[in-house]
C-alpha cells in the first residue's frame, strides 16, 4: 500500500513540475516564489488526496489555482475529486480545462472520456478518445475502449474499423476475432464472420478450438457437410489428440449415416486413457436418451464396453455401460456392470435400486436380500430399500424377516404416501402369513384409505378372507370389483372362484374357474382348486382328473397326493 501511495505521490509531483518549468519559463524568475508557494499548496493537496480526505485536498488545490490558474495537472486533481463526488459536471469543466492548458497528457484525455461515459455522452467519449490515439504516441491499447463506446452506440462499422486496427498494432488475437464475429453475426453477415474463423485458423493452424468454433459456426447455421469437411482437414492434418474435434466429427457423420466412419473416429477418441472419462460418459448418456434401440446396439454398446475397458477404475464408466445394457434388455449384464460400480464407489442410492431392481427381474430373489441388506448398512434411513428387501423376505418365505423390514421401512416413510401405502400392501400379506389377522386387516384397510382401487390388495385381501372363511360378502364384493376391471386376469379369476366356493357356490365358482383354464396361461393351484370345485359338485372322476392335471405340474402340491390316492378332498 506504501508503496502504491508513494507511486500516485511522484507522478502527481512529476506532472506539476512538468507544468511549473514551462510556466516558469514563459513568465521568468520572479514567478517562482509564488509557484513554490503554488506547489507546496499542491504538495498537500496530494498527501490529503492520497488519504482519501478529498474536502481538505481540494481546498488545498484550489489555493494552488489562486496562484497559479495555468496548471493544467492541479485542474485534473480538481476533475478527479469532483467526479468520485458524482459532481460530473464540475469534474468535466476541470478536466476539459486541463486537456486543454496540455493536449498531450493521455491521463487527461481519459479523465474526460470517462466522464462524457458516466454522463452517458457516448459520442463525446469515443471522440475523446480518438483524439487521444491520433495526438499521443503508444496509446493504441485504447483502441479497446473506443471500440466498446462504437458497441454500444451501435457503430459497427467503426466498431470494426477500430478493431481491425488492434490487429495491425497487436497482431491477430482471439478477442479480437470474436469480438468482430459476433458484430457479424449481429448484422447477419455470416461470410463476414466465417471470414474471420479462417483467419483465426490460418495463424493459429495447430489450435483445435479454432477449427472447433468454426465448425459450430457452420453447423448452427446448417452446413453441417462443410463442417463435416472442416474437420475431417483438421484431423488429417492432426492424427493425434485432439477428441473433442473428433466427437463433434463422429456426430457430424452419424446425422449423415456414416455409422461406420462415426464410430471409427469415436473408437479412436474413447480408446485414448488421457481423454476425461467424463466427456466420454457424457456423451453415452446423451445417445441413450435420443438413439434408437438398434443405433446404440451398433454405436453406444461398443463405445459403452470401451470406456469400461480404458477406465476401470471409473465408476460412473461401469454405470453408463451397464444403463446401455439395461436399455436394451441385456439384464444380466446391466447387473454385473452396476455391481462393479459400487465396488468403486458405493456412494449411489440409485445403483443399488437398480441392482436389487434387476435381480427380481431375473428373479434372484436370495440376491435381493443380500444386496438390500448390503444397501440398508449404506442408507438406514431409506424406506425404499427396506421395501424391496421386506418383498423379497416375503416372496422367499421368511414372513418374521419380512415383517421386521417392513414395519422398519413404514416407520421411515410417513412423508411419502404412496410409499406408506405400497408397505401396508405388503404387510397385509405378511401378517396373514404369520397368522396375525388382524394386523393383516388393518394393514389391508390402511393401504385402501390411500387407494381405494388397488386391484392386488383387494384381490389378496378377498383370497385370505375366503382362506380364514371369514367375512365372506365383503370378500365377495372385492372380488367381484376386481375382475370387472380384469376380465381376463386368470389369478383374480381363480380368487372369485375360490371366494365363491368357500361360500358355497359351486357352480358359479365352476363357470368363474372354467373362464380361467380358457383364457390360458394358469398354473397348477387353479387346475387343483378347480378339482376341489368339481368334487362339491359331484364330479369325483373329473375332479380327480385335474388334480391329476396340477400334480403334473407341482407334484409336491400340500394333499395333492392324498386326492387322488382317495379320490376324496382335503382342506387344511
Amino acid at each position: 500500500m506504501a508503496k502504491q501511495l508513494l507511486y500516485h505521490f511522484c507522478i502527481a509531483t512529476f506532472l506539476l513540475l512538468s507544468s511549473i518549468q514551462v510556466i516558469g519559463q514563459k513568465k521568468g524568475k520572479n514567478w517562482e516564489t509564488k509557484l513554490r508557494e503554488a506547489e507546496f499548496y499542491f504538495t498537500e493537496g496530494e498527501k490529503y488526496y492520497i488519504l482519501e480526505d478529498y474536502s481538505k485536498a481540494l481546498v488545498l488545490f484550489q489555493k494552488s489555482l489562486d496562484i497559479n490558474d495555468e496548471n493544467a495537472t492541479v485542474y485534473y486533481k480538481i476533475g478527479q475529486i469532483y467526479a468520485k463526488g458524482n459532481e460530473l459536471q464540475k469534474a468535466l469543466e476541470n478536466a476539459l480545462r486541463a486537456l486543454e492548458l496540455n493536449d498531450s497528457n493521455k491521463y487527461f484525455y481519459i479523465l474526460v472520456a470517462d466522464i462524457y461515459t458516466q454522463l452517458g455522452n457516448f459520442p463525446k467519449a469515443a471522440d475523446t478518445y480518438e483524439e487521444l490515439i491520433e495526438r499521443v504516441d503508444n496509446t493504441e491499447i485504447y483502441l479497446f475502449e473506443l471500440a466498446a463506446l462504437y458497441l454500444y452506440q451501435q457503430r459497427y462499422d467503426d466498431a470494426i474499423a477500430t478493431y481491425n486496427k488492434v490487429e495491425y498494432s497487436y497482431g491477430i488475437s482471439e478477442e479480437i476475432i470474436f469480438q468482430k464475429q459476433k458484430i457479424y453475426f449481429q448484422t447477419n453477415q455470416l461470410e463476414l464472420a466465417l471470414q474471420e474463423g479462417r483467419k483465426l485458423m490460418e495463424a493459429y493452424p495447430d489450435e483445435e478450438r479454432f477449427a472447433i468454433k468454426q465448425a459450430e459456426i457452420l453447423m448452427s447455421n446448417n452446413r453441417e457437410s462443410e463442417a463435416k469437411s472442416l474437420l475431417e482437414n483438421f484431423l488429417k492434418n492432426h492424427p493425434g489428440g485432439n477428441n473433442q474435434s473428433r466427437l463433434i466429427l463422429a456426430e457430424l457423420q452419424r446425422r449423415a449415416g456414416q455409422v461406420d466412419s462415426a464410430l471409427e473416429e469415436l473408437r479412436k477418441a474413447f480408446s485414448n486413457p488421457n481423454f476425461n472419462a467424463d466427456n466420454k460418459i457424457q456423451l453415452l448418456a446423451q445417445y441413450r436418451s435420443s438413439l434408437t434401440e438398434n443405433e446404440l446396439k451398433q454405436l453406444a454398446l461398443p463405445l459403452g464396453k470401451l470406456v469400461v475397458e480404458t477406465h476401470p477404475d471409473v465408476a460412473d464408466a461401469h454405470i453408463i455401460y451397464a444403463d446401455l445394457l439395461q436399455q436394451i434388455g441385456e439384464t444380466e449384464s446391466a447387473k454385473n456392470q452396476y455391481v462393479a460400480s459400487t465396488k468403486l464407489d458405493p456412494s449411489k442410492i440409485a445403483v443399488w435400486q437398480n441392482i436389487i431392481q434387476l435381480h427380481f427381474e431375473l428373479n434372484e430373489i436370495d440376491s435381493v436380500i443380500y444386496h438390500s441388506d448390503l444397501a440398508l448398512e449404506l442408507f438406514p434411513n431409506q424406506g425404499i430399500l427396506y421395501y424391496f428387501n421386506g418383498a423379497a423376505n416375503l416372496q422367499q418365505g421368511n414372513h418374521e424377516d419380512a415383517v421386521f423390514s417392513l414395519e422398519q421401512g413404514k416407520r421411515l416413510s410417513s412423508s411419502n404416501l404412496s410409499l406408506l401405502s405400497g408397505f401396508n400392501a405388503l404387510l397385509g400379506d405378511a401378517y396373514n402369513n404369520i397368522q396375525e389377522y388382524e394386523k393383516s386387516d388393518d394393514a389391508y384397510e390402511a393401504a385402501l384409505d390411500f387407494d381405494p382401487n388397488n386391484d392386488l390388495v383387494l384381490n389378496n385381501y378377498s383370497y385370505f378372507l375366503a382362506i380364514r372363511n371369514q367375512d365372506l360378502d365383503k370378500a365377495e364384493q372385492m372380488s367381484r370389483l376386481v375382475i370387472e376391471r380384469n376380465p381376463t386376469n386368470v389369478t383374480y379369476l381363480d380368487t372369485y372362484a375360490w371366494v365363491l366356493y368357500t361360500k358355497g357356490k359351486y357352480k358359479e365358482a365352476k363357470k368363474v374357474m372354467e373362464k380361467a383354464i380358457e383364457i390360458g396361461g394358469v398354473e397348477a393351484i387353479h387346475y387343483e382348486h378347480y378339482g376341489d370345485i368339481l368334487y362339491k359338485l359331484g364330479k369325483i372322476n373329473e375332479a380327480v382328473e385335474q388334480w391329476k392335471i396340477a400334480k403334473g405340474m407341482d407334484p409336491n402340491a400340500e394333499f395333492i397326493d392324498k386326492k387322488i390316492a382317495d379320490r376324496k378332498l382335503y382342506e387344511k
